[in-house]
Parts: C-alpha cells; structure tokens; sequence
C-alpha cells in the first residue's frame, strides 16, 4: 500500500545506499518488518543497465562526443544523466569532467554552496554545476530507479530519511533539505548517520539490551570515502527500562579513505618516478583509482598476497603499448596506514597544525593533520568532555571513557585498521585504570547507514528502539516589553520558553494561547537565550525576570521577513527540535502565512 513505507539514503561522499521497510507489514504494532536494501539501476557501461548494491556518488558530465546516440538512456526516461558506475569509470579518463566528494562541498563554509563549483579543475569551456545540484541528481536518480522498480508504491509518497553527517552545519543541513526537495521528496527527515549506524545494530541485534547495561558509554567512529564522525552514545536507565541518550558529536574532519588512497598513489608514483617514469595529470588520476582497488584487493579478509598489481594506460597513439605497469606492496601499504594514518600515540597528543602558505588554491578544507588516532584523542579529550551530560564516563584525567565501540563506513571494512583502533584506544583506557572497551559487532558497513535510517523510520512509528538525545540547556526567545519610549533605554526584555531542558529531537510544542506582534518588512533583530541551569521552565512559560547567571544571551539574529513594509503581524508561535539538532521558530499568522527562524541548539555557544 502507498505510504506504508520507510525509505533511508545513504547521501554517502563515495557511495549512496538504499534500504527500506513496509511497516504494514506486521500485524501487531510490537512485531518487527524486514529491512531490505534496494539495488539502485544504473549505468555500468553505455547501454547497459544493473542493479548495483551501492549507487558511486559520481556524477560525468558528458558533452556530445562521449557516449553513442542513445547509450546514455534510462529504463525511465527523461534526460539522460550519467550517475553511478559509469560516471566513475569514464571519469577515470576524463577526470575534468567528473564531479565527485560533492557531500563534503556541502560542509565547505568557505565557499558559496550554492554556486557552480564542480568540477574544480574542469577545462575552460567545461560546464559546471554546484554541491547542490550534484546532490540533487543523485538523490533524483535514486527516486526515479525506485519509481521505475516499485511503480504501484510511488517513492513520493512514502516517509523518506536521508542521512547527513553528525557534524554537518545548519546551512549544510539546510542545503540537503533543499536537494532533496528539489529532487521530488514530499516527506523528507534528515537523521545523523552515527545514529543511523547504531540504529542499524539495534536491528540487527534484537536483544541489544543483554549487551549493554546502564553507565556504558558507545563510542561510534564513522570513517568513509570523505570524512571521519565520532559520536558518543550513553546507556541509560529511567523507570526500569533502558534507554539510548547521544551525549557528544564531534567536528566534521574531513579525512578518511581518499587521503589513504592518495598517499598510496604518491608512493607508487614515486617508484615510478625513480625509473625515470613520470604522469601527467589525468595519468595520476587514473593511478589514485587503481591504488583504491589495490588497497581493497590487499586488505580482503582472507588475502594472502604480498602485492598487487596497479596498470594504467598510455596516452595518445601508444595507447596500448604505453602502458605503465607497477605493484603495491602489502609492506607499503601497512606501513602507510600504520605509521602514517594510524600511529600508536598518547591520549594527550592532540592534532598537529600545520603552517599554512599566504595564497592557496579553492579547494576543501582537508584535516591538516592525516593521524586519526590523534583526531579521536582531541575528541575523547576536548568535545567529548565538554558535553554537558552526566552520562559521560570519564577518567581522572578528563578522558571520556567508552565501554563499547561501533564501527562504521567503508575504511572500517579492514581488520586491520579496526584492530590498530581498538589497540590504541585500550592503551589509552589502560593506563587511565580503565576496563577496555569492546567491539559491538555490526553489519555490512557499507550498508549500515541506510538500514539504520530505514529501521528509524519505523521506531518513528512505534517499532523500534529511539536513541533520545534530549537538548542539554534550556532555550529561550526575547519579547520585547510594550511600553513608552524613555531616553537611553531600550525597552525591558521578557524571555519565552520554546525549548525546555530534556525536549527530545523530533519533537515540537504549539503556544497558541498566546500571541506577539511580529515585525516584517524591516530588519530586525531575534534574540536567544539559553540557560544550562533552569531545567523546570516549562514550554510557554513567561520569565519576567531572571537571576545574572541564569540565562545566558546568544549571539543574536538579524533577518529580513517578507510580507509587508515595517508592519507588525499577530502570531503565534510554534517550535520544533528537528532530528539533527536544529531548533525551527514558526511564527504563525492567523491568514495562514509562515516565517521560520532557525537555531543550531548543539553548537557550542
């Protein structure tokens, strides 16, 4: 039946992932439905067609020489669009034409999100498109694959979660919401992929309950194609029954498995480079590639080779006789994720910062230090111990302490890499005087995310476990006093409670007994305030006054609201804590108009 079901992406910087669930698939409300992935149809070579696990987050901008008449064709229609397999394979060739790592574009604060970007280093002449308009099409083209599969259960109809980074900014949120809407989502919810993840292992584990008890703490370290998340998960106890509570969320770092594969490539580039042979650019591009696969051939469960082999082909007329062969070493390879990526270090080593020239070229702002050992040392030392929840463990020294770990993302697919993690980690807890941590054992990592948003989907509508992750402080609007002007004072200032302390994500209060006047037409400025202190104000509640310590004013915001010329308009007010920590202000007219304002209720003020 139509909107029956829960849909989760995975909005991967690598790679997109699609599962879903029919939640009347259960008789009863308690019963459990299936999670099933959805292979995504695509291009795999011109004129052909599969379903693929995963959808490449690669988009190739082909111009009319490319491709045959035709070959670019989708079983659905429309304008033809080269995403997924194809665009990766005929990138290889023509690298200024693929737009790839749009996801981590999105976070990019220092650039216009918004502008055409992509590719950065495409030819003069070459079109370009922006962060958004590449997420739009990867997320149009999984709607259309799902359309063209499951036509009697239409995608825009059904309850959809995309997952977005921990991390992720308001406006990087804003700027996926906005994709997702332009692409033909109705009913869209973003969800943070650690908690997806871990979301994932509670339904791959029923009985999770026997695994965790009250006090633990999960650590979740996501490590993709892009970036590197970690997250903090408390287990707690309320009324006899166990509850999940996130408790800290780390910076977005951009660092994960296209740095390894970088370094890789420099490395057999300089073997090369020794016997005299040397790449052009495109060549190099091609060997970034071909060192992936390399990596992932040497780094299987069971592979016992020593080396593996990396070809890439000639230029020009030579095209077949110019192909320059070499290997990467498993020696090689170890030795750069080990000592380079991932060195035995000290809980207090914090990243290193690098000095940086004057001038530098636009690109992405990459993690200046490469040891993810240390970036999780920062995190376990500085975010995480600044979370203000009691349910953090931590040591003497400051430390916060998890009993479990969750793994997560692509890079995590290597045993070894998780188990160089788990042995730093327990050093760390060792010499603290604390107990090690344990692995909690997950899924398919590469899929996980998309599960997990999927099985969120239906705790939503009462058929899971949720992770609360109620707000620490509570918040507060200003409302300025009607009263005469008096020379050099500015009116008194009341403060209205729009998020309690404990208002659990997702959820939303409506005040409307009670109605301001709202300013639009005109600048003007919306104060907020927040208290970490008063934890018993209730939503809607009026504070006419307050003790010095007690509220403390943020960083006020000044907008524009359309709608009219400086008038003042009767609403009433609504809030609402979104799933990824964004606190939305409706102010409601009684004609119907809206205005939103937005406030991020985890960035540190």
């Amino acid at each position: 039946m139509a909107g029956n079901l829960v849909i989760g992406i995975d909005l991967g910087t690598t790679n997109c992932a699609v599962a879903w669930a029919d939640t009347s698939h259960a008789a009863d409300a308690l019963s459990q439905p299936p999670v099933e992935l959805f292979p995504v149809p695509q291009l795999t070579d011109p004129g052909e067609v599969r379903d693929e696990s995963l959808l490449p987050s690669a988009l190739y901008l082909p111009d009319s020489k490319d491709f045959p008449e035709g070959s670019t064709n989708l079983p659905w229609g429309g304008e033809p669009s080269v995403v997924g397999t194809l665009a990766l394979k005929r990138g290889v060739e023509r690298p200024g034409r693929l737009v790839t790592s749009a996801k981590s574009w999105l976070s990019h604060g220092g650039v216009d999100r918004s502008a055409a970007l992509l590719p950065l280093q495409a030819p003069e002449g070459t079109p370009k498109i922006s962060p958004v308009e590449a997420s739009r099409r990867f997320l149009d083209h999984i709607r259309k694959a799902w359309n063209s599969k499951h036509s009697e259960r239409p995608f825009e109809q059904q309850q959809v979660l995309v997952t977005v980074p921990a991390s992720f900014d308001a406006v990087a949120r804003e700027l996926t919401q906005r994709a997702a809407e332009e692409a033909g989502y109705n009913n869209v919810t973003l969800l943070e992929e650690p908690q997806a993840a871990f979301y994932a292992w509670l339904e791959a584990n029923p009985k999770w309950r026997d695994q965790v008890k009250p006090g633990d703490l999960i650590l979740v370290m996501d490590i993709g194609g892009g970036t590197t998340d970690f997250t903090l998960i408390a287990v707690t106890e309320r009324e006899g029954e166990l509850n999940l509570e996130r408790v800290a969320v780390g910076d977005h770092i951009l660092l994960g498995g296209d740095n390894i594969d970088l370094a890789l490539a420099r490395g057999v580039e300089q073997q090369l480079a020794a016997k005299n042979t040397k790449l052009d650019a495109m060549q190099f591009h091609a060997l970034w590639q071909q060192s992936r696969m390399a990596k992932e051939k040497l780094l299987e469960e069971d592979s016992k080779a020593s080396d593996a082999a990396v070809t890439i082909l000639g230029r020009g007329t030579g095209l077949v006789g110019g192909t320059i062969k070499a290997k990467l070493s498993r020696a090689d390879l170890e030795s750069t994720l080990l000592d380079g990526f991932l060195p035995v270090v000290s809980s207090q080593d914090m990243p290193m910062r690098a000095r940086r020239a004057g001038l530098q070229e636009i690109g992405l702002p990459y993690a200046a230090d490469a040891a993810i050992t240390r970036q999780l040392a920062r995190f376990l030392r500085q975010q995480a111990s600044t979370a203000e929840h009691g349910a953090v463990k931590r040591t003497a020294s400051g430390l916060a302490a998890p009993t479990h770990v969750l793994f997560n993302g692509g890079v995590l697919r290597a045993k070894l890499i998780r188990n160089r993690l788990m042995e730093v980690l327990n050093n760390w807890l060792r010499d603290e005087g604390v107990a090690p941590a344990e692995v909690l054992r997950g899924e398919n990592l590469m899929h996980a995310v998309a599960r997990g948003a999927a099985y969120y989907g239906m705790a939503r509508r009462g058929r899971g476990v949720r992770i609360r992750g109620g707000v620490p402080r509570t918040y507060y609007i200003g409302i300025e006093t009607a009263m005469p002007a008096i020379p050099g004072m500015r009116p008194p200032m009341k403060a209205l409670t729009v998020v309690p302390f404990g208002m659990e994500e997702g959820t939303a209060h409506e005040y409307p007994e009670r109605e301001f006047g709202l300013v639009v037409g005109e600048p003007a400025d919306f104060r907020f305030l927040c208290s970490p202190s008063r934890k018993n104000d209730q939503a809607g509640a009026m504070l006419d006054a307050w003790g010095a310590d007690e509220l403390e004013e943020l960083a006020p915001i000044e907008v524009t609201l359309s709608g009219g010329d400086g008038q003042i308009v009767r609403v009433s007010l609504e809030s609402k804590v979104t799933e990824t920590g964004v606190l939305e202000l409706w102010c409601v007219a009684k004609d119907g108009r809206r205005w939103k304002l937005e406030f991020n209720v985890r960035e540190r003020v």
